[in-house]
């Protein structure tokens, strides 16, 4: 393992993001030591010029892209325009670029949001085209799911081996809790343990808590990233979970629990729900290289609130 990664020159963006510092920390656990992990000061993937100027001054053998523009339902609301152009432009520069300069593999992070808003679960990537995304984040899933079609026309003409990594929703230490930018997971940690300091009584969350989703703790994810960087090279794209589906009303009472909160949990139903159910098949991933997600839905969430509240208290 170690002499696979050892020198290897290797290009993540998004490197000091959620997701990817974790990445890094799993590249590293590994050997890799050649790892190039820029900030958005350093290269802008929106920029061609700069994008191919950086790849020919560093010269990765392996791009693992990912970088994205990202937020929950109420983010994806206020900016739809911004999450297609930016995400979309980011990959299809990077690709193209990482083409010409001959890297030898690219690795693309897409997401769970880019499967049809009604798929038969769980969702097996062959059901990826079989219908439009859940509303409120179709630009979002629509602009990663031209990336998958991209590598999929330049591995038939150029012989680019990309590949296209669905992962279900993450979550962990490290996370966003920006009130306007989170997921469901830190949004609902960080209303549960603010309100409980207030003495506020209640919390309350969007939609009605029916939806179902499947979490996938950040290093597992990593791990599995890492080990499709090493293991698969298929046009197919491939699902990365742990095929565990909780409704968010469950969701919202074990993060209550975890978090020490006592009060009353109130839905507003007059806010949007989301997809309605999602959990994927990972046997692709399973079968490809023997990828099973070690993390329970509840030692994740301790581990999560437990670094919240030290980052609180730091801060």
């Amino acid at each position: 393992m170690t002499s696979l990664w050892q020198d290897r020159r290797i290009l993540l963006t998004g490197g000091h993001g959620f997701l990817g510092t974790a990445i890094r920390r799993e590249l590293a656990s590994r050997g890799a030591n050649r790892i190039d992990a820029p900030s958005h000061s350093e290269l802008d993937l929106l920029d061609p010029s700069a994008v191919r100027r950086f790849l020919a001054d560093t010269r990765p053998q392996l791009i693992i892209h990912g970088a994205a523009v990202v937020g929950g339902i109420g983010a994806n609301q206020d900016s739809p325009g911004r999450f297609f152009y930016e995400n979309a432009l980011m990959g299809i520069q990077l690709i193209e670029a990482a083409r010409v300069a001959g890297v030898e593999k690219f690795v693309c992070i897409g997401t769970v949001c880019a499967y049809p808003k009604h798929t038969p679960v769980p969702f097996r990537e062959e059901n990826l085209w079989n219908g439009y995304p859940e509303e409120t984040n179709a630009p979002y899933g629509l602009a990663k799911k031209m990336l998958l079609v991209q590598l999929q026309a330049y591995r038939a003409e150029y012989g680019f081996r990309g590949i296209f990594l669905l992962p279900a929703n993450l979550y962990g230490p490290g996370d966003d809790f920006d009130e306007r930018t989170s997921h469901v997971i830190p949004a609902m940690i960080r209303k549960f343990i603010d309100s409980d300091e207030r003495g506020d009584g209640f919390v309350e969350l969007w939609g009605d808590g029916s939806p179902t989703r499947e979490f996938l703790y950040v290093d597992d994810a990593a791990n599995a990233i890492v080990t499709a960087a090493e293991a698969y090279d298929d046009a197919e794209p491939m699902n990365l979970g742990n095929s565990a589906e909780v409704t968010i009303a469950d969701l919202a009472r074990l993060i209550a629990e975890k978090s020490g909160f006592r009060g009353e949990i109130r839905w507003d139903p007059s806010k949007p729900n989301g997809q309605p159910r999602r959990r994927l098949d990972i046997s692709r991933a399973r079968d490809a290289f023997g990828f099973v997600a070690k993390t329970p839905l509840n030692i994740g969430l301790e581990n999560t609130i437990a670094w919240y509240r030290t980052q609180r208290a730091h801060a």
